[in-house]
């Protein structure tokens, strides 16, 4: 399932509400709407150069990356611009500047790591978690969430999603006892971040199941 539209609202949630985290920075062409002591927000048109501001993305531990957008009724080279090159620029810089940083891509499950399937955006994903995977952090991990489930209000950025949303949460607790291994909450995805940037994880490529058992685990 493509992931898409999931903002610094929930990726950085979690993180602040971590008595063992000391800042956040967020950095997008909007703000989160979030106030707390511990956040920072750089709000900046162009995602794919941060020579500027590269004095302010040092000395971070941990990069939570969850922007994305909807490959539907997009061509593959403005889908891989966004997919694979706004990320592989933040990375790219980071991985220079933070070498001892853990990096968590939020992909999405389906995701195709040959890059040689029929299904377009899977193809994108999977070449940017294999070009992720090669970059000289201290560590990497892909998530690949399936369905989720706002926890605490959370609102896609994503017109579309924010409308099936809105249909769907009724039969959400149905869906959930129909499918009790496929659909994620926003806490259990960030929790399983936290854990993950302090503790590491038993495997790089991380599916739904892994990422529930990363929530579970107590951070150390």
């Amino acid at each position: 399932m493509e992931r898409r539209g999931w903002s610094g609202r929930e990726c950085s949630g979690s993180a602040l509400l971590d008595p063992d985290v000391e800042a956040v920075v967020t950095v997008g062409r909007s703000g989160t709407g979030i106030k707390d002591a511990k956040l920072r927000e750089i709000v900046r048109p162009n995602l794919m150069d941060y020579a500027d501001i590269e004095p302010q993305l040092r000395g971070f531990d941990a990069c939570f990356f969850c922007l994305g957008v909807t490959s539907t009724g997009m061509a593959q080279a403005n889908y891989e611009r966004v997919t694979y090159g706004i990320t592989l620029a933040a990375a790219e810089t980071l991985a220079r500047l933070n070498p001892g940083m853990t990096f968590v891509y939020v992909s999405g499950t389906g995701t195709d790591s040959t890059e040689q399937g029929r299904v377009m955006w899977a193809r994108v994903k999977g070449k940017t978690e294999n070009a992720l995977l090669r970059l000289p952090f201290k560590a990497a991990y892909m998530f690949r969430p399936g369905a989720i489930e706002a926890a605490h209000g959370e609102r896609s950025k994503t017109a579309s999603y924010r409308v099936a949303y809105t249909l769907v949460k009724p039969l959400l607790p149905l869906l959930r006892r129909l499918f009790p291994y496929s659909i994620l909450t926003t806490e259990e995805i960030g929790r399983a971040m936290i854990n993950v940037a302090k503790s590491g994880a038993p495997k790089k490529i991380l599916e739904i199941s892994d990422i529930r058992e990363c929530a579970k685990a107590p951070a150390s």
